[in-house]
């Protein structure tokens, strides 16, 4: 295998994007990988960030590193081109954060200050976003990543480009063919099964709210997608704002129901161990249509919810 540096490549497409800003690759990025040993992306030692997925156009592989504001790009396969065109838009071209008022929370302000490349990512992909989040509903995140690896490196291809362990995910037919007696070698039950399976089958209709019409509004499009996922059985509230975070970018699509984020945004902004969904939904409301903006911040804050008992113990169904 080659090294996962830049290497030059014939077959490589290249573009150099001047974003007239500070980016931060790793920080804005960072919420596409699903472990450190996500098949999909890579962040190498180098700085330079790898992604393979499946394209409007076909696999691609796409790989990024910025310096002072000015992001270097290279890509491989027959999406090539897609993801070439997709990168201010992925590294937050569209995302304004001028207007988040942190006056009250010196702390955020001081990651602010440290992070002045953070952007919320955009991928432009629904399914890339959506199959993953449903591995991680109800189950440990080691369970989750482990099950993102076993589908990716069984079901997935090899991507394009240098680096031979990236894999481009399954696209919705592979997904659709998918036994229930491999998805269960996965270590995916049923009812997570069930929800892959219905995202896959209309997999088309939500891709195309992405692209429904280019002068639209984000929020237009956003209310668009987070409107079909809703329909679509096994996505609830948290699936649908997992996916919208990473998909779209957006800025207010709040993780309700998850295990951690409510502790760690209650912890942070009340000092206390713990809390609800409730509480967090209150606390976040004066940054009300910018709330991911701040669970983001506080995340990168390195603010942790104190530990009161063992970790969740991880129950592996592939034995049963």
């Amino acid at each position: 295998m080659m090294p996962p540096s830049m290497p030059s490549s014939e077959r490589a497409r290249e573009r150099v994007w001047d974003a007239g800003r500070a980016v931060d690759v790793g920080a804005t990025l960072g919420p596409l990988r699903r472990g450190a040993g996500d098949p999909a992306h890579l962040l190498d030692a180098a700085g330079v960030f790898w992604w393979a997925c499946d394209t409007p156009d076909g696999a691609g592989t796409l790989a990024l590193r910025a310096a002072a504001g000015v992001v270097s790009a290279r890509s491989w396969g027959p999406g090539a081109g897609w993801l070439l065109d997709r990168v201010p838009a992925l590294l937050g071209a569209g995302d304004d954060w001028s207007s988040l008022d942190l006056s009250t929370q010196p702390r955020l302000r001081d990651v602010l200050r440290r992070r002045p490349g953070l952007r919320l990512a955009a991928t432009g992909l629904i399914m890339d976003a959506l199959v993953p989040a449903v591995l991680e509903q109800r189950v440990t995140g080691a369970d989750a990543r482990r099950a993102w690896r076993l589908l990716l490196r069984r079901f997935g291809t090899p991507a394009p480009g240098p680096v031979d362990a990236l894999r481009v995910p399954p696209c919705a037919r592979v997904l659709l063919d998918i036994p229930s007696w491999d998805w269960h070698l996965l270590g995916v039950d049923a009812q997570r099964q069930r929800a892959i399976r219905a995202a896959a089958t209309v997999a088309s209709r939500l891709e195309e709210c992405v692209t429904l019409d280019a002068a639209a509004a984000a929020a237009a499009v956003a209310a668009a997608v987070l409107a079909r996922l809703r329909t679509v059985p096994g996505i609830g509230e948290w699936t649908a704002a997992e996916t919208a975070q990473r998909a779209l970018g957006h800025p207010d699509a709040v993780s309700v129901g998850d295990y951690h984020i409510k502790d760690l945004v209650v912890h942070f902004l009340t000092g206390r161990p713990r809390g609800d969904d409730a509480e967090m939904v209150r606390l976040l409301e004066p940054w009300a249509g910018q709330r991911q903006r701040v669970v983001r911040l506080i995340e990168l804050s390195g603010v942790g919810k104190p530990r009161f008992a063992p970790r969740l113990a991880p129950v592996d169904i592939r034995a049963i």
